[in-house]
């Protein structure tokens, strides 16, 4: 590894896993998730490992589950996987990224290329994927290791705090939508104006689809329209699903909202043959089977993407001007981003910049 690199770097670690009344603490028994910055050893990458020294890293609604102990993280530990930086060293054996390549990394961060479902192409559903924040440490740092095969080539004239959520707010919407085969023209709601939902709706607005936005009150139709929705609803989820049916119903409807109630009655939106696209973590939720068969609903779910997928989602991004809405916050106020995306107060991504 290069003398010029540091024998340490910071890290915003998280010794043990929050416990909140969301996640079934008692009042008084609550312990927050608390992040402490710490001065860790730099590791050279082995083989099938590039090091990258981060730019920018995203706080994800997913790493609030992450932390609270849900996703099987093991503690101490370091989350993020929303990564853009450049690749500081590399192993004698990588032949193909090189030191100084703009470079990021997603929720997906490897796969062992040799079960059934890599050998399937279905590199999402390795049964022995890696996840970076999660079964690795993530980009919550200053440097980070990253798995050769799910490193994700960035282009250098991008704001990388700006595309740093893409990797996985963004990828998912699109690769979602872009999955469901829903017809050019069709009506696509987008349930939740939020992290995911803001980039859904100008994702599914330039892939040429009628959007409807739902939203929880009032306050977002302004801003929901200027990104691309057509129009606006709100109220309960038996009103919104009412007032889609007046519409003509949803070809699908994507979830990005975290109501295992709206996920449910949601269903009833539908048109005929329509798709309920649940992309929020919301655990159990009903379904009317009866509805599922004689109207040929169907609910899915999409987990991300690949390195291609998040390659192009970016690509995407740049031709139609979709807009990642960020809150931007040095490492040494990485609490203070993450409190407000636990409490629901981010505008709509939180972002760390190094």
């Amino acid at each position: 590894m290069s003398s010029s690199l540091p024998s340490t770097f910071k890290a915003a670690v998280v010794d043990q896993p929050g416990h909140t009344q969301t996640y079934g603490a008692r009042p008084g028994e609550e312990s927050p998730v608390k992040f402490t910055l710490k001065d860790v050893p730099l590791k050279p990458p082995t083989h099938g490992q590039v090091l990258v020294k981060v730019i920018a890293s995203g706080i994800c609604g997913s790493d609030v589950h992450i932390l609270n102990g849900h996703v099987g993280a093991q503690f101490p530990h370091v989350s993020g996987h929303e990564i853009i930086g450049e690749v500081a060293a590399i192993p004698e054996t990588e032949d193909h990224w090189k030191v100084g390549d703009r470079v990021g990394g997603g929720w997906h961060g490897g796969h062992c290329q040799f079960c059934t479902q890599c050998k399937r192409g279905q590199f999402l559903l390795c049964e022995n994927e890696a996840i970076n924040g999660v079964t690795m440490w993530g980009g919550l740092a200053q440097y980070v290791l990253l798995r050769r095969e799910a490193v994700v080539s960035i282009p250098k004239d991008v704001d990388p705090a700006a595309y740093a959520p893409i990797l996985c707010a963004g990828v998912t919407v699109f690769n979602g939508l872009r999955n469901m085969n829903v017809r050019h023209g069709g009506t696509v709601a987008i349930a939740g104006v939020g992290g995911l939902g803001h980039l859904a709706i100008q994702y599914a607005a330039n892939m040429g689809y009628k959007v409807v936005a739902i939203g929880r009150n009032e306050a977002k139709k302004e801003e929901s329209l200027k990104l691309g929705a057509k129009s606006y609803i709100y109220g309960s989820p038996e009103e919104n699903a009412e007032q889609l049916r007046k519409l003509g119903g949803a070809d699908c409807i994507v979830i990005t909202a975290n109501s295992p109630d709206l996920t449910s009655k949601l269903q009833g939106g539908l048109a005929k043959g329509g798709t309920l696209l649940v992309l929020a973590i919301v655990g159990s939720a009903p379904f009317d089977s009866t509805a599922l068969i004689t109207q040929q609903h169907a609910v899915r779910g999409w987990p991300a993407g690949s390195s291609i997928d998040s390659e192009e989602a970016i690509d995407f991004a740049k031709e139609f001007g979709v807009n990642c809405i960020v809150q931007k916050f040095p490492l040494d106020k990485i609490q203070e981003a993450y409190d407000i995306v636990d409490n629901g107060k981010v505008r709509y991504r939180s972002v760390i910049v190094m």
